[in-house]
């Protein structure tokens, strides 16, 4: 697929505009229960200054991709980062939009905005796992590791002026306090949501015994039991999984640590 960079368009996510830019809930069905989940979460964050922001090609009416950010005081991970801007999320679809420079042009509206805010920089979390973005696209954009953390969370910072770094909180403390099985989740992840949203009949179903809890403000997720946040799934202070997981990776690893019933 052909991408004229000079001819892409940006669309900023506002209550008014949302329903006409559905991908902007990281292309969820429409129609299925957890966009509206998302959408519901969305409205009351847009007024803490969160920004989702949506590249369009020229003449298609699918974005290609999106990115969301937020002041580092309403960050929805594990980090103190007042002063900066935080990015939670970026993503291009599909692969045949990838590596053609549609990353970096959301990258650069980001950043943009945090220098006209006169902001201390940008930061964000990346993963060598899945389900995050790479620190490659940062790296080519500025970017550089200032911490890092367990299994292969990377920590990376944009200055734009003299001040003092973001850094991750205690989420190990944190990861220690929670004892049996738990999950511990944010509707900030729209395929998170969904998941905990499915969970219900297979814990009724296998007999589970799972205390599961949402995080429901920032102050919370900055003090959740890993750097990403956003998913949990904990047994007896062990980290068991630290990002979205299907249903049947969910019971691989339980059955793993022998905590199903048998059929």
């Amino acid at each position: 697929m052909k991408i004229d960079k000079q001819q892409c368009k940006i669309v900023t996510i506002t209550e008014a505009n949302l329903t006409r830019h559905p991908q902007a809930i990281c292309y969820i069905n429409p129609r299925h229960k957890s966009y509206g989940i998302k959408v519901d979460w969305l409205r009351q964050r847009l007024q803490e200054g969160l920004a989702i922001k949506l590249l369009y090609a020229e003449g298609e009416k699918r974005a290609l991709g999106f990115i969301e950010y937020v002041p580092g005081e309403n960050a929805w991970r594990a980090v103190s980062a007042k002063g900066y801007m935080f990015i939670h999320c970026i993503w291009i679809y599909s692969n045949a939009c990838k590596n053609k420079g549609i990353g970096s042009l959301l990258i650069s509206d980001c950043l943009k905005e945090a220098e006209e805010k006169n902001m201390n920089g940008t930061a964000v979390i990346t993963s060598g796992g899945a389900f995050m973005a790479k620190s490659s696209l940062f790296r080519k954009n500025g970017f550089s590791v200032v911490e890092t953390a367990e299994p292969s969370f990377e920590l990376m910072v944009k200055q734009s002026k003299p001040s003092p770094l973001p850094h991750f909180c205690d989420w190990r403390s944190a990861l220690k306090k929670y004892q049996g099985l738990h999950i511990v989740y944010s509707k900030q992840c729209p395929w998170v949501a969904r998941f905990v949203m499915e969970l219900d009949e297979f814990i009724k179903a296998k007999g589970l015994s799972i205390t599961v809890t949402e995080l429901k403000t920032p102050a919370e997720a900055q003090a959740a039991p890993s750097p990403y946040a956003t998913f949990n799934l904990i047994l007896d202070g062990r980290l068991l999984a630290d990002h979205y997981i299907s249903m049947t990776r969910f019971a691989n690893i339980l059955n793993k640590e022998k905590l199903l019933q048998e059929s």
